[in-house]
């Protein structure tokens, strides 16, 4: 069945074609891991994972690279400002190599936690600081680049087109609006392909312009041709990467191999958080870890991402993902129903279960379509007849979902916060004291913070609403 993807750099639904015939090769660009990863920055992760689910789906092998961005990252996303990783290992008090290892550990953790595969290969920046070189000396040979007092520059001058992946005209652009404009340069949209570092920098490494240290975008062009070859099939990231680090990618590989690297790219949109930006100024930022601490499992929010496509915004509220846990409930409960189901099937209800798995074999693999694909999953939770070839179908789908439907549904536990006890503990002796009225208002009171109680033979019992 054909398969057909929205392709950033032609702004248009293209059929897949693979350059090899069994294997697809992708490369992903993984978290600079200075800080925790955001269930902002998991929608994508999730997105890449079902991508490759979809084309496993569909009989292909994958091999799949994502980078760790443990140097090089400035903070402005351009050629300004401090590294993220010294910055966070400042204000944290602690070593760069110990910012990335803890925050690479929870970011494994994360994408464990939501189902998410680890990729064939990951590859951290700071090991791969020789093929980075090369490159970088690469383009300095073929002219696409140049040296000044205070870096290696790419020389945007010398492509064809640039940008090509944005659709940016920067002679329309302001100089300096994106970049500062550092004199020395040929033209202020020229970036930094390696920075020589000042003699206290704490990452740096030997080469042949001095101790200095690798920009962010020439990691992921060094990466993805050592792993993946000088053209592969597919490249994703988020959106945001668009206009600076993949349209530098590009050009570092135009300038190295006269090749643009992928031949297909594709890119996730922003989470919203209650129909806005997610900002720390906001007070509005998500991690997985804070789904989970408000009783959620973590699947659930893989579940709500399946609610617009990966190419549309998505809206974040506590209200939808509360709606994605109980759906994800009643796929599990059907996915059991059907498991010890009796009834027999009739060459017509076989007719219509084909019928089903071909729909959603169509919607996954029309650019990844998981609200129509959803469609079809929840006709077939809600088959009419409850037999064993049902559960197989939808334990079928959940290759690409995820999702877990073959685990039976655990009863949660609650975590009862230490102000809840305390009311609880007001209302028990008020009721020891006869005293119904002020036990009514502490019932209220509990419940107006989000939970409920209810009275027992055993005594009071309270659950989360």
């Amino acid at each position: 069945m054909d398969i057909y993807f929205y392709n950033t750099l032609t702004r248009k639904k293209e059929l897949f074609e693979p350059l090899d015939s069994q294997e697809i090769r992708m490369y992903s660009c993984g978290p600079t891991v200075y800080k925790n990863a955001t269930i902002g920055n998991m929608r994508t992760n999730i997105f890449q994972d079902v991508l490759r689910r979809m084309l496993r789906y569909n009989g292909y092998k994958i091999k799949h690279v994502m980078n760790i961005t443990d140097v090089g990252h400035l903070v402005s996303d351009g050629d300004e400002g401090e590294d993220k990783m010294l910055k966070s290992a400042r204000e944290e008090h602690k070593t760069p190599l110990e910012i990335a290892e803890h925050y690479t550990k929870l970011f494994f953790e994360d994408l464990k936690s939501l189902n998410v595969e680890t990729p064939e290969i990951v590859c951290k920046a700071t090991e791969h600081i020789k093929e980075m070189l090369e490159y970088v000396e690469k383009l300095m040979e073929n002219g696409y680049a140049y040296e000044t007092s205070t870096a290696i520059y790419f020389d945007i001058s010398k492509l064809d087109k640039y940008p090509i992946l944005s659709n940016l005209d920067i002679n329309e652009q302001k100089a300096g609006a994106r970049v500062d404009i550092d004199p020395e340069k040929r033209n202020p949209y020229d970036f930094a392909l390696w920075i020589k570092a000042p003699e206290n920098h704490l990452m740096k490494w030997d080469s042949p312009w001095g101790p200095s240290y690798p920009g962010w975008h020439i990691e992921c062009s060094a990466m993805g041709r050592k792993y993946l070859g000088e053209q592969f099939d597919i490249h994703t990231g988020g959106i945001d990467l668009i206009p600076t680090h993949h349209e530098n990618e590009i050009a570092q590989s135009k300038g190295a191999c006269g090749k643009i690297p992928a031949r297909y790219w594709m890119h996730g949109e922003y989470l919203l958080i209650n129909g806005g930006k997610m900002s720390k100024s906001l007070g509005n930022v998500y991690l997985v870890k804070d789904i989970i601490e408000k009783g959620y499992e973590p699947l659930a929010y893989r579940l709500f991402c399946y609610s617009s496509h990966y190419r549309n915004k998505l809206n974040f509220t506590w209200e939808g993902i509360e709606s994605a846990e109980k759906s994800l409930i009643r796929l599990r409960n059907s996915y059991q129903t059907n498991l010890e189901g009796k009834d027999e099937l009739t060459d017509e209800d076989k007719k219509q279960l084909a019928q089903i798995e071909d729909n959603f074999h169509k919607a996954i693999n029309d650019d990844l379509n998981m609200p129509l694909a959803m469609s079809y999953v929840w006709e077939l939770a809600k088959f009419e007849k409850k037999n064993i070839e049902v559960a197989k179908l939808l334990a079928k789908f959940d290759t690409v979902l995820g999702l877990k439907i073959d685990e039976k549904n655990q009863e949660k536990s609650v975590e009862i916060p230490q102000e809840i006890k305390e009311l609880l503990e007001q209302r028990k002796i008020a009721r020891e004291n006869k005293d119904w009225a002020k036990s009514d208002e502490l019932r209220d009171l509990i419940a107006q913070k989000g939970y409920i109680v209810k009275d027992t033979k055993q005594g009071q019992t309270v659950e989360k609403k």
